[in-house]
C-alpha cells in the first residue's frame, strides 16, 4: 500500500500562499521526490498530480479507499500475535477497533457514513471489509509467516539526485538472506494485458530496495482480496535499470510541468469519479491560479485551457 509519502521539496523556489480567512500563509515549493502512487498520478494526467502535489487540494474520503486503508491495518496488526493465534475469527475481531483507531487519526472518514443514522450502511461496509480479511487465509497462511518488516518506510536517492520514497506494506525474508515484497490490493486482479501496469508500484519499490541495500529481491507479490488472485513477478536487474529510466524520464517531464506552469490534462473513464473535475479546463473549470514562480519565456498556466491529452 502505498501513501502519499511525498516531501513538497526544498525551500528553494518555494512562494508563500495565502490561506482564507487571513491565517498565515503555508509554503509551497516545487516537488523533490516520487513516490508510486504520485508518479501513476502523473503518467494518469499531469494536472491531478498538479492539484495533488502542488496545490495540495483537499480530497473526500471515498468508501473504497478507507476499506482498503483499514484491511492493511488489521493485517499488519494480525502479525502482533504469536502464529498460532493468527487465525481468520482473530482477525475478524480487530475490524471494528482498528475502524475506531482510523476514525480517531482521520476524523474525516467519519464523514463517509454521517447520512447513515441507523448504521444499516457502515454495518454492510465493516462486514465487506472483513469478508476481504477473511479471504486472505486463502491465498496466505500467516501461521508460517514472520515478515521482517510491515508497513516500511523506505527512501533512497538516485545518482541523478531524485528521491524515491514510498511504504512497502511486508517485507518477508528467508534463511538464505532472499527478500520477497508483498503488497495487499483490496480490489480485484487486473486483466492480464493490464499486468505491467499493475507490477510497475513493485518494481518502484524493488529499485529501491536495490539502491539502498545492493539486493535485488527474489521475488515481488501482489495479494488480490477482492478475486482472490496472487500475482507473482520475479525481476532482475535489467528490470530495475528499466525502470530507473522510465522514472528519471517521469522526472524530467515534472520538473519541465513545475517550472512552465503547464499541466496538461489527460482525460480518461477515471476522470467521473474526481475530485477535481470542476477545476479542470476539460470539464470547462480554472485551476486555481499557480502558486510556484513560472520560468521566464514559458507560456504558464493560462496555456492550459486550449491544451487536451497527450
Amino acid at each position: 500500500m502505498d501513501s502519499s509519502v511525498d516531501g513538497a521539496g526544498s525551500p528553494a523556489g518555494s512562494v508563500e500562499v495565502p490561506v482564507g480567512g487571513g491565517e498565515a500563509g503555508r509554503v509551497v515549493a516545487p516537488p523533490s521526490s516520487l513516490s508510486p502512487s504520485r508518479a501513476s498520478d502523473f503518467m494518469r494526467c499531469p494536472l491531478l498530480y498538479r492539484f495533488r502535489v502542488i496545490d495540495r487540494l483537499p480530497e473526500r474520503p471515498s468508501e473504497a479507499a478507507t476499506r482498503g486503508t483499514l484491511v492493511h491495518a488489521v493485517l499488519e496488526r494480525l502479525f502482533d500475535a504469536p502464529a498460532a493465534e493468527r487465525t481468520a475469527p482473530r482477525a475478524r475481531a480487530l475490524v471494528p477497533g482498528q475502524w475506531d483507531r482510523l476514525r480517531e487519526s482521520r476524523p474525516e472518514v467519519g464523514e463517509l457514513f454521517a447520512d447513515d443514522p441507523e448504521g444499516a450502511r457502515l454495518a454492510r461496509w465493516l462486514g465487506e471489509a472483513e469478508a476481504l480479511v477473511e479471504r486472505w487465509f486463502t491465498l496466505e497462511d500467516p501461521v508460517r509467516l514472520e515478515p521482517a518488516e510491515r508497513e516500511l518506510f523506505v527512501e533512497t536517492e538516485l545518482d541523478s539526485g531524485l528521491r524515491l520514497r514510498g511504504i512497502i506494506d511486508r517485507v518477508d525474508v528467508a534463511p538464505s538472506g532472499e527478500v520477497r515484497i508483498v503488497d495487499y490490493k483490496t480490489g480485484k486482479a487486473p486483466r492480464p494485458e493490464y499486468a505491467e501496469g499493475a507490477l510497475f508500484q513493485m518494481t518502484f519499490y524493488a529499485l529501491v530496495v536495490w539502491r539502498l541495500k545492493g539486493v535485488v529481491p527474489r521475488r515481488l507479490q501482489l495479494v488480490y482480496l477482492g478475486s482472490g488472485d496472487v500475482l507473482t513477478y520475479d525481476p532482475v536487474v535489467a528490470d530495475l535499470e528499466r525502470v530507473e529510466r522510465k522514472l528519471l524520464a517521469l522526472w524530467a517531464a515534472i520538473r519541465e510541468a513545475t517550472e512552465s506552469g503547464e499541466w496538461r490534462p489527460r482525460p480518461t473513464k477515471l476522470c467521473g469519479w474526481c475530485d477535481h473535475r470542476a477545476l479542470c479546463p476539460e470539464f470547462g473549470g480554472t485551476p486555481p491560479p499557480y502558486p510556484l514562480p513560472v520560468r521566464a519565456g514559458a507560456s504558464g498556466p493560462v496555456a492550459q485551457g486550449r491544451m487536451g491529452a497527450d
